[in-house]
């Protein structure tokens, strides 16, 4: 499975050489307009999608489509950026003079010199705003890009004759389909980062949001819902000791219930003290009430929990 991801500089034509691109390939092309609407129509309209949570909602959709095409031509703003979150990803930049880049606007839009100078400006501060609400940064350094071609002595036939031949020596035309189980582990990864930024699917399994205790409850708490399964936020709190007069002197209040897994759930962090007081009060747990089923849990426990009781190809779209 290749990803070929190509931007380019305001003004260049990286567009129609992702167009050129994907029909000398026979691959299925995904421009930055698609990616809108493939997002608005799995998480919601576009306005509801934080700017941060762009990349990882970007990059869950793209790991869904891999599964559907052998490969895909990514044409968007930063899509370089997108390449640590996908498998196979192969990156490609154009750039341009500026004469090159002001000529082409003329010729695209009919602009005099003066305007389409006004309008690479203007272009120019819009893209640099959006990659910094994006990914944190305005621009990709040269060595974010595995192939960087010149408009300047190419056109989009040319650059995409030198792109193929590049594909083909990395073997990326010749790479395995993506498997269910490689788009899962990367579906995973990508709604952890969503989770993480407050951001659910519009059809979670909880419509009422709750007073979480700390951040990583909620966080936790988006993740089940972006893979459908069903929870209580501390519902039941289980006495551990009692004083001489029969009143509970210390009790013990699971994070999580897991109905569809009869599973309480436990989250905690590395911290070594807390891992320790919580240790003792579940060992009282499961001592005073050996039929409950309860799990503390890291990160990794998480998505153990999905991979194990989800089929890959669910967990990968």
């Amino acid at each position: 499975m290749a990803f070929i991801a190509i931007s380019g500089e305001p003004g260049c034509r990286h567009e129609e050489l992702a167009r050129v691109a994907a029909r000398r390939i026979e691959c299925e092309l995904v421009t930055e307009s698609d990616l809108d609407k493939l997002i608005a129509g799995q998480f919601g309209e576009p306005v509801r999608v934080p700017d941060q949570a762009w990349r990882p909602a970007a990059s869950s959709i793209l790991a869904s489509l891999g599964l559907d095409h052998r490969h895909l031509v990514v044409c968007c703003l930063g899509a370089e950026m997108l390449a640590s979150d996908l498998p196979g990803t192969f990156r490609v930049h154009v750039v341009a003079p500026e004469r090159v880049r002001l000529a082409n606007l003329i010729s695209r839009q009919g602009f005099d010199r003066a305007a389409a100078k006004n309008q690479l400006h203007k272009l120019m501060c819009a893209e640099s705003l959006v990659r910094k609400r994006r990914f944190g940064q305005r621009a990709s350094p040269t060595t974010g890009f595995d192939l960087v071609l010149n408009e300047q002595s190419m056109g989009p036939p040319e650059m995409a004759e030198v792109l193929g031949a590049a594909a083909r020596a990395q073997g990326l035309l010749e790479a395995e389909p993506l498997t269910a189980a490689a788009a899962a582990k990367v579906q995973f990864q990508v709604r952890l980062q969503l989770a993480r930024y407050g951001f659910v699917p519009p059809d979670r399994v909880k419509v009422e949001r709750k007073a979480f205790g700390h951040p990583s409850e909620e966080v936790f708490a988006n993740l089940l819902d972006f893979y459908r399964i069903a929870w209580d936020y501390e519902p039941r709190s289980f006495p551990l000791q009692w004083d001489k007069d029969g009143k509970v002197s210390e009790a013990f209040t699971p994070d999580f219930y897991l109905p569809e897994f009869d599973l309480y759930v436990e989250l905690t962090t590395m911290k070594q003290a807390h891992v320790t007081k919580k240790n003792r009060k579940i060992r009282l747990l499961r001592a005073i009430y050996p039929h409950v089923n309860i799990q503390v849990f890291y990160q990794k426990d998480v998505q153990d929990l999905v991979m194990k009781y989800r089929q890959p190809e669910r967990l990968a779209r």
